[in-house]
């Protein structure tokens, strides 16, 4: 396969929350301004990795599965990862994405590559927990992901203590067709040094310590 067109920004501008903090906070300008460049290198990545040999990896997500926060886009969880494993990558995450993009774009894009992949992560969930439209819809949503994703995928947990954040993750480990990485692990609850300069985000240590918790479920995974 030597074409592959799928986009890894989302089409929909800023919502609200972040178009104010842009206006007031440098940081949150200078992280936002990653998000097409980011997307931009993936694609090429993506284009790169189809034309490779190898078990492939496919990942579904938001935009820390694209890096952002971090001083490069391969200085993520994602490419933390990757220097340890012999997957090649196709990335079909895109930054502000939701459950739905997952649902609607990510694993139809799945669905059309010409391998079937060897592993599926997906860490998602985070920005519906924040947008009061998405918030209450996030049971029916993750109900509807996890029908649809292949058996043996690593979803990521959602840590926020929200009732919306246990629903997803019960959904998740209901049918034991997944591999949860536990995201409420202890050495993830000081973000201390650990985020980007838009103070949401992490940075590279925190993208680092991120690696290590996906890794242990990818082993599980494989073992």
């Amino acid at each position: 396969m030597t074409s592959f067109d799928y986009s890894n920004l989302s089409g929909r501008p800023p919502g609200l929350f972040l178009r104010s903090a842009a206006r007031v906070s440098r940081g949150v300008r200078d992280v936002q301004a990653q998000v097409a460049p980011y997307a931009a290198w993936w694609e090429q990545q993506n284009r790169a990795a189809l034309t490779d040999d190898g078990p492939l990896w496919v990942v579904l997500g938001d935009s820390m599965s694209q890096g952002i926060g971090a001083s490069a886009p391969d200085r993520g969880w994602v490419g933390a990862l990757r220097a340890r494993l012999p997957h090649r990558v196709v990335n079909l995450s895109v930054s502000g994405g939701l459950i739905r993009d997952v649902i609607d774009r990510q694993l139809p894009a799945l669905r059309s590559l010409p391998v079937v992949p060897d592993l599926v992560t997906v860490m998602i969930g985070s920005n519906d927990l924040f947008n009061r439209r998405q918030r209450h819809l996030v049971e029916a949503h993750a109900a509807e992901l996890v029908a649809e994703l292949p058996d043996g995928a690593v979803v990521a947990s959602l840590p926020q203590p929200r009732r919306a954040a246990r629903a997803f993750n019960e959904a998740v480990t209901a049918t034991g067709r997944f591999r949860l990485a536990e995201f409420r692990d202890p050495r993830l609850r000081s973000w201390s040094g650990r985020l980007a300069a838009d103070r949401f985000h992490p940075n590279d240590a925190g993208y680092a310590a991120m690696a290590q918790i996906m890794a242990e479920a990818v082993d599980r995974t494989s073992g």
